[in-house]
């Protein structure tokens, strides 16, 4: 029976071709991967753009959130209209696609016409040995045409991008221009609000900074703003000249509003003829780590976006070059190490891993890197998230492995972490300010102690190896000192506790997680000895053999080695064992890894190994570790092809999910995550391989700033979090202009703030408030001096308008469960009687507004 892929691909009609994503015969389809989602523009977490159909003509493209961010792309031959991307104009047809491949730095589409060929190849130079093109958040689309019939055809393109890409919900509002300078045509889109860095959490689209279409004036480009049913409709009619005259109403809904580039090429005859423009976004400010908003790294040198579009344009054919070559020399490694369907699936997650977080510069202009755990609680800069993404970035050189270890342990060694193992995160994205997970920075509730240790310890010794030398642990060798100690003590056998799979529950005597444990108290060994310190070498050395011969007897169960000590018949996967043999420790015998992997072959599913005896769910990371244990080519692939054949009959089509189900293919959770770039594992056991990929680090970081220090804040209204503070209130929609000063509220009722409903999460409720809308005013007095930096301190849930003064200073959308800043323009305040005024909506769940006022001293005012 032919599988449902294959005939999916088939009423795409593509084409046979051994080196592309195509439709194969059944004794290649171990080889083949055919996306669940393909990437088309991958820069970081919120510029992340995917096709999640087979055809790229199938359906409109989406942020990793699965959220409408529409490209649309059409061509013209001799009059005809076709679509080459998107659903829309309805009436042009789509142009017949032949062919999908995706490469680590480029997604090519191929098509077919009347009587030509088109080529769009989607560019995202993410070349990890060059910091200042993996940081730049842009993204080249070329479009290549040639005639197959032996005519020549009139040729014109169209590509637009829906100002969606500029705002976190649809009803945003949003304004554009058409730009020119140094010979480059442009459009910027962005929001009207502008709030930087002003939202936090997991499904969420970015709504500050500005989005930039851009070509080079050489090409003749026409850029064209305005409505996209109006745009398609004057190119599908061959208004070009129309299409630069069309002048918008703005500002607009988003979703009303789109920037393009039309293109005219004239007769195209057998020689391919090329245009080519540029996708970019300028988020002005990318992460807010400890209170302060760091710049994204492109522009540390005050770069603004005009510099880094020019610089970007000048360069084209330098960075495509580099991109071929770049792609080219690791799919051929990657089909090495580990077969041509394994060299697919990680060039998907190349993709997806560098997409999932951020690259900016700290106060001394280093690299420092924030990945997000997206889709599962959209923490930053988490230590189970990025140790198993650590391969890709370990392969690649020692900046972008410091880079995300940087961050954490700045934040490990400063007064704020006073527990004796290793944080779990950093905060929310982007709000790298503090622990957020379990408990938070003040809590043991829900940690993970022996998890997060055992990353940091094996990831110090990861990069050790890699440079050969222990400086860089050294810069952080108190903490690591005291995380040794503490796996010394409790790593053996683990308490009741949670491991990066927290999904599964705690689990005490977890057989896997002491593995972590003996292996980071190894590599803790090794950095002892290279920084000379031969006795404590020694010391931990000789623990950790005979921590690993207790493991070898006491998880024993015959065939295969238990889920947890204490729990016959069990089983799970070892994947931490893979760091024996990458980091050379020789602590476990070759006959343990081949025990697991006879056994994991039997009990493993259509489509993959399961994590453990407990579900029938995997993580997809694991299983590509795992795969790896006993470095037989036989082993590796009996436990990858399943991966390839998961990802190739899905019926889930999102960006590629690492947690789903082994018997049925469906996803479980999980999306777009960063912990894909796991899959990379295989190439660390290649010495020379990894040598030749870390050696061509060209920034070579180093001198890293400290911490940056929050700032003081010192109350100026209180919120009723502790004490009551009254409000006037009503739940009656009131009359025009009821947020000034001298709006008389005297027939509103008062009451105690925060306004809700029992049980909303962190809310402390003195008046109960359960309809849709409710409005509250407060008077206040304040006196000179006015701080000159002032800050909201609210907990809405959910949508809240928050007036100073008769002046809409803040809009918030969503829900919070803790009171939190927010920042706003000092100008609103002033000496004497103040006007605070609030709106709140909401629509389902809890319910809850209470609000105060903060001054924030920065640092270096105190």
């Amino acid at each position: 029976m032919m599988r449902p892929f294959v005939v999916r691909l088939l009423l795409c009609a593509i084409v046979a071709s051994a080196s592309l994503w195509m439709a194969v015969s059944p004794l290649q389809a171990e080889d083949l991967v055919r996306p669940p989602a393909v990437p088309l523009v991958a820069c970081d977490p919120y510029f992340s753009i995917w096709s999640q159909t087979d055809c790229l003509t199938d359906g409109n493209t989406t942020h990793w959130t699965g959220k409408p961010h529409p490209l649309a792309g059409l061509v013209r031959v001799d009059g005809a209209s076709f679509r080459l991307m998107g659903t829309q104009p309805v009436d042009a047809p789509a142009l017949k696609q032949t062919v999908v491949r995706v490469l680590p730095t480029r997604t090519i589409y191929e098509f077919e016409g009347p009587g030509v060929a088109v080529t769009l190849t989607f560019t995202t130079p993410a070349l990890p040995e060059d910091m200042d093109l993996l940081s730049r958040p842009v993204t080249y689309l070329t479009t290549d045409v040639r005639a197959t019939d032996g005519k020549k055809h009139a040729v014109q393109l169209f590509f637009d991008a829906s100002a969606l890409l500029t705002v976190n919900t649809p009803g945003q509002e949003v304004t554009g221009a058409r730009e020119t300078w140094n010979g480059v045509e442009a459009v910027r889109i962005g929001s009207v609000e502008q709030r930087i860095l002003g939202k936090k959490g997991d499904d969420l689209r970015i709504d500050w900074g500005y989005l930039y279409v851009a070509a080079p004036k050489s090409l003749g480009p026409v850029a064209a703003l305005g409505a996209p049913e109006d745009l398609h409709k004057q190119f599908t009619a061959g208004n070009l000249d129309q299409l630069a005259q069309s002048q918008p109403t703005l500002p607009t809904a988003a979703p009303t509003l789109a920037g393009g580039m039309a293109f005219d090429l004239g007769k195209v005859g057998a020689e391919p003829v090329s245009a080519w423009l540029m996708l970019a976004y300028d988020d002005l400010y990318s992460i807010q780590y400890m209170k302060t908003n760091l710049r994204p790294y492109w522009r540390r040198d005050g770069w603004e976006a005009a510099d880094l579009i020019a610089a970007s344009m000048e360069q084209y054919a330098a960075v495509q070059k580099r991109c071929i070559a770049f792609d080219d020399e690791l799919m051929a490694d990657l089909t090495a190490a580990g077969g041509a369907g394994y060299a697919k699936l990680a060039a998907l997650a190349y993709r997806q891993c560098f997409a999932a977080g951020k690259f900016v510069a700290d106060e001394n202009g280093q690299p420092l890197q924030f990945c997000k755990e997206n889709h599962s609680n959209g923490c930053i800069a988490t230590s189970d998230v990025f140790y198993p993404m650590s391969p890709q970035f370990l392969l690649f050189g020692p900046t972008v492995a410091k880079s995300f270890i940087v961050p954490f342990m700045n934040y490990v060694a400063s007064q704020r972490w006073q527990f004796p193992f290793a944080p779990h995160d950093l905060g929310t994205y982007p709000h790298a300010n503090g622990q957020r997970y379990g408990g938070g920075e003040r809590s043991e509730q829900n940690q993970m102690p022996v998890e997060e240790t055992g990353n940091l310890l094996i990831l110090m010794g990861a990069v050790a190896q890699m440079e050969g030398n222990a400086d860089f642990a050294s810069l952080f060798w108190p903490q690591l000192e005291q995380w040794a100690e503490y796996l010394k003590a409790k790593g053996f056998d683990p308490e009741n506790q949670l491991c990066t799979d927290d999904f599964a529950g705690h689990l005490a005597h977890n057989v896997n997680l002491s593995a972590k444990a003996i292996c980071g108290l190894a590599a803790f060994g090794r950095l002892c000895e290279m920084r000379g310190d031969s006795q404590k070498a020694r010391q931990y050395q000789a623990i950790t053999r005979q921590f690993a011969e207790r493991w070898v007897r006491e998880a024993g169960d015959g065939d295969h080695y238990r889920l947890a000590f204490d729990r016959p018949d069990t089983w799970s996967q070892k994947y931490n064992l893979v760091w024996d043999r990458i980091l050379g420790f020789g602590l476990f015998p070759d006959d343990v890894r081949r025990t697991e992997m006879a056994y994991y072959r039997r009990v493993q599913n259509g489509y993959g190994l399961p994590l453990d005896n407990r579900q029938t769910y995997t993580k997809l990371d694991w299983i590509l570790w795992t795969a790896t244990l006993t470095q037989n080519r036989d082993d590796f692939t009996a436990l990858v092809d399943p991966v390839l054949r998961f990802l190739n009959e899905t019926p889930d089509r999102c960006p590629m999910t690492d947690w789903y189900f082994t018997d049925t293919a469906r996803r479980r959770g999980f999306t777009a995550r960063p912990v894909v770039g796991g899959v990379f594992l295989q190439m660390l056991y290649d010495r020379a391989v990894w040598s030749k990929y870390a050696g061509r680090d060209r920034t070579k970081a180093s001198g890293w700033a400290p911490m940056p220090i929050p700032p003081k804040t010192v109350t100026l209204v209180p919120t009723s979090e502790e004490k009551a503070a009254e409000w006037r209130y009503t739940t009656t929609q009131p009359a025009e202009g009821w947020a000034t000063p001298d709006f008389d509220d005297s027939q509103w009722s008062r009451g105690p703030a925060g306004f809700g409903t029992p049980h909303t999460p962190g809310a402390q409720v003195r008046t109960e408030w359960k309809t849709a809308d409710i409005w509250i005013r407060r008077m206040f007095d304040l006196s000179q001096p006015l701080p000159k930096h002032a800050a909201l301190r609210i907990h809405h849930d959910e949508d809240a308008e928050v007036y100073l003064n008769g002046t809409k200073v803040v809009t918030l959308t969503g829900y919070t469960s803790e009171y939190e800043a927010v920042e706003f323009p000092a100008e609103a305040l002033r000496a004497g009687r103040n006007t605070m005024a609030i709106h709140c909506q909401q629509t389902k769940g809890g319910q809850y507004i209470d609000a105060g006022l903060d001054a924030i001293v920065p640092a270096h005012q105190r």
